[in-house]
Parts: C-alpha cells; structure tokens; sequence
C-alpha cells in the first residue's frame, strides 16, 4: 500500500510508464501530465520494461544489511531472561549493558513484550489456540460462591453486618456448622463454554457431584443443539466428577470425545478460567444484592447479556455471533 505522500499509486504508476514504454511519450510530457519529476518518469518507465506491471508495486524500503543490528547472542539473552525471569527491559538492559529500547524492540519482535503473553510455570510464550467451528470443543468446569445472607453480605457492608445478617439467617433456618457458626452455604456453579464462539451455558448447583455434572453436560449438550451445534469433544479438569465412570459413561452415550487437562495446568483449560473471572465481576460482585435468591434470580439476564450483547474481545464481536441461524439472535 502507498504511504500518505505518494504521488502514484501502482495504477497511476502503470498508466504513467505505459505512455512512454508504449506509447512513445517524452519522459518529461508524461512527467507533467502526472505531476512528478522527471527522473520519477524515467524511472517507473524502466521498471516496467524489465519487471512488467509486477514493478509497480511497492517495495520494502528495509534495508538489505544493518551493521547496528542486535547480534543474535545478546537477542537470546535478552529473550531468555525475559522468559526464565520475567524481568523488564529495564532490568534486562542493566545486566547486559543495552540500551533499554532495544531491548524493548527485540522483545516486541519476539511476541513477548507484554509478561501476559509468556508462560508462568515453563516460561515459553503461550501459545493459543481456537477449534475452527462451534462444538468441536465444549470446556467444562466448576466454580465455586458463598451464598448471601439476607440482609447483603459483606462485599458491600462491613465484616460486622454482614455476620449479624448471617446469624439472624441461621437463626430463623435453624441451619449451623460446627461450634453454632452461622452455615450460608455454597454456590457450585456448572460452567460450560464453546471453544470456537465462547457461548456459555451455565447452572447454578448444591454440589459437584459426578451425577449432577453429568445432568449439566446432557442439558448443555440439548442447549447446544437446539442452537444448530453439535458437541464433539469436552475438555475437563481432572476433578472427581470428571474422573467418574458416570462422566465416561455420559460422554460415550452422547457421542464425545472426553479430554483432560494436565495435571497442576489450569492454563489449559484458560477459557473457563477466564470466564468465571468476567462472571465474578459482571455477575457474581457487580453489584449489592440483599439475599442470594436475588442474585440467582439476576443470572439468566446476565448470562443472555453476555452471549448476545457483551462484545469479547478475544473474537471482536458478542460470542452469540458465531453461531449461525440461532433462534433470537438479533433479541
């Protein structure tokens, strides 16, 4: 693409050579129809008669050889402290005797010039990855809230209140723990996400046994194919339910294949690690809630919100947008 100063673009270049190559124009009338100089003429002219149309276009303007280039040495340095170490450019040009900006060149180069993008555990940059349509692969997973207690709890009032709250509650349900403390409860939420849209189905459960994971799956499975997308594969972590002789049996009679993460690598199953983060923060502590009934009653909205409205950055648009022909995509 022509930078913003040019004179020609490849067409114009083209037209211009060709009224001198072909035509038999003076360089210097074909130079002032176009408004350029001469030699520029002379010279699109040239190109055209030894590389043909292919000529016009734009070259790098890179330089063949560049003596001041960082040796390749000190480049593997600087990439293997910033990946061993995660040390800045700053402190990565103090021990190797570099300029802090080429440091930070050779690491924007690289693709690691932001720590996000590198490892924590190996090191190595990460390296992402997308199934190419919806349902090639389903991530599953399990997070966990405490119940609010009536009255609101303590993310938005203080430690004391929201104590007081839990002991009237417990008081009237008559429900309490070990040494009479207060028993609230908690909330298993059952996440499923699509790898290819990141459409997410979730459930809110008492528990993460493997029959109520296997209910969440077959539920999910039926929500997902009202919606035109077939399941093929399911990556878990390598929690009890899905370590179940149900969950495998489930998995065989749905048709899917069942994949589990590494062990002590819940890096692989990023993207529902990264979702309970954005349910955590878009629904679970947006705002103040008097009881969890009421929260529970605000996740059905907030789930549609996020599939149909929310635009996702890692994709550019809202997931529900890379499903094809779905009932109320437009609602």
């Amino acid at each position: 693409m022509s930078h913003a100063n040019a004179a020609l673009t490849p067409k114009a270049r083209l037209r211009l050579a060709r009224l001198i190559v072909e035509d038999g124009w003076k360089p210097s009338v074909a130079a002032k129809m176009f408004m350029v100089s001469t030699v520029t003429a002379r010279k699109w002219a040239a190109r055209l008669r030894t590389e043909g149309p292919a000529g016009m276009l734009d070259r790098s303007s890179r330089p063949r050889h560049c003596p001041h280039l960082t040796p390749a040495p000190v480049r593997r340095q600087i990439l293997e402290l910033r990946w061993r170490q995660r040390l800045g450019p700053v402190q990565i040009g103090g021990r190797l005797g570099v300029p802090a900006s080429t440091v930070h060149a050779v690491l924007v180069r690289a693709g690691v010039n932001r720590l996000s993008r590198i490892d924590r555990v190996t090191g190595e940059p990460i390296r992402r990855y997308e199934h190419p349509h919806p349902g090639a692969m389903i991530h599953v997973d399990v997070t966990k809230f405490g119940n609010i207690p009536d009255g609101g709890g303590h993310r938005f009032l203080s430690r004391q209140q929201s104590k007081l709250n839990a002991t009237a509650m417990a008081q009237r349900t008559g429900q309490r723990g070990k040494q009479s403390r207060p028993l609230i409860g908690t909330a298993y939420l059952h996440t499923v996400i699509d790898d290819h849209s990141r459409v997410a189905y979730v459930e809110i459960c008492g528990d993460e046994k493997a029959e109520t994971a296997v209910g969440v799956l077959q539920r999910a499975v039926a929500w997902f194919a009202d919606r035109g997308v077939v399941v093929e594969r399911v990556l878990s972590d390598n929690g009890s339910c899905y370590r179940s002789f149900a969950w495998r049996d489930a998995c065989a009679v749905l048709g899917i294949t069942h994949k589990r993460t590494r062990p002590y690598r819940p890096q692989t199953n990023g993207k529902s690690e990264r979702f309970h983060r954005t349910l955590a923060d878009g629904w679970a502590y947006a705002r103040f809630y008097g009881s969890d009934g009421e929260r529970r009653a605000a996740l059905p909205e907030w789930i549609h919100f996020y599939n149909h409205h929310r635009i996702h950055s890692a994709i550019g648009g809202t997931p529900i947008s890379r499903l094809t022909n779905l009932p109320g995509h437009h609602r």
